[in-house]
């Protein structure tokens, strides 16, 4: 296959100098790179949003994930600035690793680790799986959700400068060989200083099933951490469930809104085995993932625990977890512009 060359810096002070980056000529998603098929044209830009991926390998050898943006959306490149001011400051095992960068006029690349198991999507969804039963184990689900947590934690309170996600959901989350987890894709990240809890927003952000109801609608709190948590719990009941939250296609009402069906399961201490969980050890992690993730979609940001709390609920007992109220789920106009 014919390769090209890249230029790229890197964005650490350490490393001054210009790297050569060998890419595929033909673009791939994340996902069939990680699975080693063919490279396809047609769906980049629905999968990204704003550019391609492609499958390197630095000088030394190490295989990189390079992102070749567009600039179909004009202006002055804020996303990619964006990106790279958030996630250059970052060091941390469940954040994805920007190793460096490109801008030459209107054409910006960044260039990341490799994850060689692509996103969680992938993993998670039974329509991708071809059953209900969940591809990965329970307690690889369970170190997953833990691992995201840590790396949400990190962004809200390890950095210097706090970042707040705005974007969090299965397909960015990408896993290495390991299935260790590491957040991804920061161009709708925001930045706060620690002395600031709140921030200021011009516009909606985020993806329609994700995305926190404070941050489309003003009048039911302030935009903060929590929108992450939120987020962050919406996942964590589609890694249970295995499915989509909102399901417009479920046979029965009920069980149309997730959230409100798994809510009655265990209100009433039913059984999970229709989710996959058999033994006892499964039904207890499934449980702690569900009650964890109802209190994170809670309405009321201040009604949702932080990330720091959140860590503490998934490795302490299931005992120690209270019921949460049953959680109001609102959807946002799809007339504002969210990612896909």
């Amino acid at each position: 296959m014919t390769k090209r060359a890249v230029k790229t810096q890197f964005i650490s002070s350490t490393f001054t100098s210009l790297v050569v980056v060998a890419v595929f000529a033909e673009p791939a998603s994340y996902d069939a790179c990680a699975d080693g098929d063919k490279p396809k044209k047609k769906i980049i830009a629905k999968v990204l949003g704003y550019g391609s991926v492609f499958k390197g390998k630095l000088n030394d050898g190490r295989p990189v994930a390079v992102k070749v943006l567009n600039n179909s959306k004009g202006g002055k490149g804020e996303e990619f600035i964006n990106e790279v001011a958030s996630i250059g400051r970052t060091y941390h095992i469940n954040v994805v690793t920007l190793l460096g960068f490109c801008s030459e006029g209107t054409k910006r690349a960044l260039v990341y680790e490799f994850m060689s198991k692509g996103s969680l999507e992938k993993f998670i969804f039974s329509d991708n799986l071809g059953n209900r039963q969940h591809v990965l184990d329970c307690q690889k689900l369970f170190q997953i959700a833990v691992g995201i947590a840590r790396g949400l934690e990190y962004l809200h309170r390890g950095c210097n400068t706090r970042i707040v996600h705005f974007d969090i959901k299965p397909h960015n989350i990408l896993l290495d060989d390991d299935f260790c987890s590491k957040i991804s894709d920061f161009r709708l990240a925001k930045l706060r200083p620690q002395q600031q809890s709140t921030l200021s927003m011009l516009d909606a952000r985020g993806t329609i099933g994700y995305i926190a109801p404070e941050v489309f609608c003003r009048n039911i709190g302030s935009v903060s951490h929590k929108s992450d948590v939120y987020s962050y719990g919406m996942m964590v009941l589609e890694m249970v469930g295995g499915r989509k939250n909102i399901n417009a296609k479920a046979e029965k009402t009920s069980e149309i809104h997730f959230p409100h069906w798994v809510y009655k399961h265990i209100e009433l201490k039913e059984s999970l085995a229709l989710l996959g969980f058999q033994s006892e050890a499964e039904e207890d992690i499934g449980r702690k993932m569900v009650l964890v993730g109802l209190w994170c979609i809670q309405t009321e940001p201040t009604n949702r625990p932080s990330m720091t709390k959140v860590v503490e609920m998934l490795e302490g007992s299931l005992g120690s977890l209270e019921m949460p109220p049953k959680p109001f789920l609102c959807s946002p106009s799809r007339s504002f512009s969210s990612t896909t």
